[in-house]
């Protein structure tokens, strides 16, 4: 029998808004997946810390491009840049209600591992961690807030 998608190319956590997540010792890097019901239009915000507590939190200014579509498949992801920045804002317009955007373990700070993402609004915020370490099955992957 194969081994699932879940522990051996992702991790994924699905609450994820305002939560730290270990980037460092874990994974690659971590793709955030956000949606707001609504044009209503939300800004999510980039940090990254020494550990779980959030010690050290600053803003990480590492992201130049996301994606956003209407987010229920009727449409293709429209790719977006910026300046380098810490957040990423969405219009109020429905083809930009879904949101995906990177963090690289490699943009992390010295000694900084992990990295959160909270909305401003009532957008969800999903973080995949992806390209892991190790392979493991899904009830043998670590915490990804630990």
């Amino acid at each position: 029998m194969s081994q699932k998608a879940l522990g051996r190319l992702f991790n994924t956590t699905p609450a994820a808004d305002n939560v730290w997540i270990n980037v460092a010792d874990q994974a690659a890097g971590v793709t955030y997946s956000c949606y707001l019901t609504g044009a209503a239009g939300d800004t999510y915000t980039v940090q990254q810390a020494t550990d779980a507590s959030g010690t050290g939190a600053k803003n990480l200014v590492a992201i130049t491009e996301y994606y956003t579509c209407t987010g229920n498949g009727s449409d293709a992801w429209t790719r977006r840049t910026q300046a380098a920045a810490a957040t990423v804002v969405t219009a109020a317009a429905a083809t930009q209600n879904a949101a995906v955007f990177e963090v690289e373990g490699t943009q992390l700070d010295d000694g900084f591992c992990y990295v959160r993402v909270a909305s401003t609004g009532n957008g969800t915020v999903n973080a995949l961690t992806r390209d892991l370490g190790v392979a493991r099955a899904p009830e043998n992957l670590p915490a990804t807030g630990a």
